[in-house]
């Protein structure tokens, strides 16, 4: 299998299960980006040691499904994880994949906190264009089979939430309030919400 992810690609050999990295210099890893998936590994590492797992304790726990050797390179950041991976990760470890993230610092991690409160109106966003709210109307679903919430026309999610959001849409948590402001789905009461 291969995967190509920031000009790096990465093959695993399903016979040995050995990871052979070969770095393509098609533009090199911004600082930010290494950075990144550093603080990223820490939070990985974090949430593993907290579930009292190894490395190879995490291998054996899903049957062969984690690699020791793949979780221990996301965790150092040498390896890039898809949003897909990581939703998968956080379901096997059993946490929102919000508590995978690392805390943004700066202008754009000073917007939300964890314990601010976000209402997403349901109904508004039935309106958005289905190519630009998908990501956000899965999110929304997903969290509605979870609470078995069928029904009702707002959704409560945690501001720590948005930074997997933000994730999905390739985006600053900035950039996705004022998109989520744009759209209007923001429900009264709830952080940037705009009074009609």
């Amino acid at each position: 299998m291969t995967e190509q992810n920031n000009g790096t690609i990465e093959a695993t050999d399903p016979v040995d299960d050995q990871i052979d990295t070969t770095s393509v210099e098609a533009g090199a890893e911004a600082p930010d980006d290494r950075e990144y998936a550093r603080a990223l590994g820490s939070r990985l590492r974090a949430v593993r040691s907290q579930q009292r797992l190894s490395l190879h304790g995490v291998e054996r726990k899903s049957g062969g499904k984690w690699k020791a050797v793949v979780v221990g390179s996301y965790e150092r950041g040498d390896r890039a994880v898809s949003v897909a991976r990581l939703a998968e990760l956080a379901d096997f470890y059993g946490v929102p994949i919000s508590e995978l993230l690392p805390v943004e610092d700066g202008p754009s991690g000073a917007r939300i906190d964890a314990s601010a409160k976000v209402v997403l109106d349901l109904q508004r966003l039935q309106n958005v264009p289905p190519e630009e709210a998908a990501p956000l109307v899965r999110y929304a679903q997903s969290i509605q089979r979870q609470r078995g919430d069928y029904g009702n026309k707002v959704l409560s999610i945690r501001g720590e939430d948005l930074r997997a959001l933000a994730l999905m849409f390739d985006s600053s948590l900035e950039n996705l309030t004022d998109k989520l402001i744009g759209w209007g789905v923001l429900a009264a009461g709830s952080i940037g919400h705009v009074r009609d």
